[in-house]
């Protein structure tokens, strides 16, 4: 039998980047978890009217303790990275804070 040559292959794992979205937090009373709310504008399906259409995160804030240490307030516009999962519905984490918000 002739022998046959596999290739494979690199060891290396080649992730792509983690998808990344741009949210205004709408509640922070829970410890290290903060919900964010994105919305964006696509046309409809079928109809191919332009909608806007909004989908809420539970992000993880590693310093962001709710009673005492609030590190994020309501309002404040956060961009979130996508994270393996942390808990039962946290997939997401706050990268950074883009915009305080006003009314601290």
């Amino acid at each position: 039998m002739a022998e046959a040559t596999e290739t494979q292959a690199p060891a290396t794992s080649t992730r792509g980047r983690p998808k990344t979205r741009v949210g205004i937090v709408t509640s922070n009373k829970m410890q290290k978890t903060v919900v964010v709310t994105v919305q964006r504008r696509a046309p409809h399906p079928k109809y191919g009217k332009i909608m806007s259409l909004r989908e809420k995160y539970k992000a993880h804030v590693e310093d962001h303790d709710y009673p005492k240490k609030i590190t994020i307030n309501e309002g404040d516009r956060v961009r979130i990275a996508e994270t393996k999962p942390t808990s039962k519905d946290k997939r997401w984490r706050v990268v950074e804070v883009l915009e305080k918000s006003k009314n601290v």
